[in-house]
């Protein structure tokens, strides 16, 4: 969402999801092995789960006329939401410090493109892993 969001908008409604993030992780007291405290906003899963969820309480709690289950059900998205928070950023970042991941970025190699573009999905018959079969 952030990358299409135009940038004379972005400042402004990052502070906004900022205000809400740090509300949510006060409202539910969030532990820092639930959302790391010190760098969430440095990890690309984090944010995106995060603003998935704040998407989704602006759609339940901002209907006042129709909330329905509506706030019920972003509860129940928020606990699967900050469960997987605390999977994907594996506790790494902990005692007040950021650690960034070891791992390769796959998006930095365009030949690393070209090979699974050249392959083809399962089943093609141009070459690809179904293809010797």
């Amino acid at each position: 969402m952030w990358h299409k969001v135009k940038a004379e908008e972005r400042a402004e409604l990052w502070g906004e999801f900022t205000a809400w993030v740090i509300r949510m992780a006060d409202t539910y007291e969030l532990t820092t092995e639930q959302l790391p405290h010190a760098c969430w906003w440095e990890h690309g899963a984090v944010v995106a789960e995060l603003t998935a969820l704040w998407t989704g309480w602006e759609s339940a709690f901002g209907n006042e006329e129709d909330a329905a289950a509506g706030p019920y059900l972003w509860h129940d998205a928020w606990a699967r939401g900050i469960e997987r928070i605390g999977r994907w950023w594996l506790g790494e970042c902990t005692n007040g410090y950021h650690q960034a991941k070891s791992r390769t970025v796959w998006g930095t190699d365009p030949s690393y493109r070209k090979k699974i573009i050249d392959a083809g999905p399962p089943g093609a018959n141009h070459g690809g892993p179904a293809a010797s079969k």
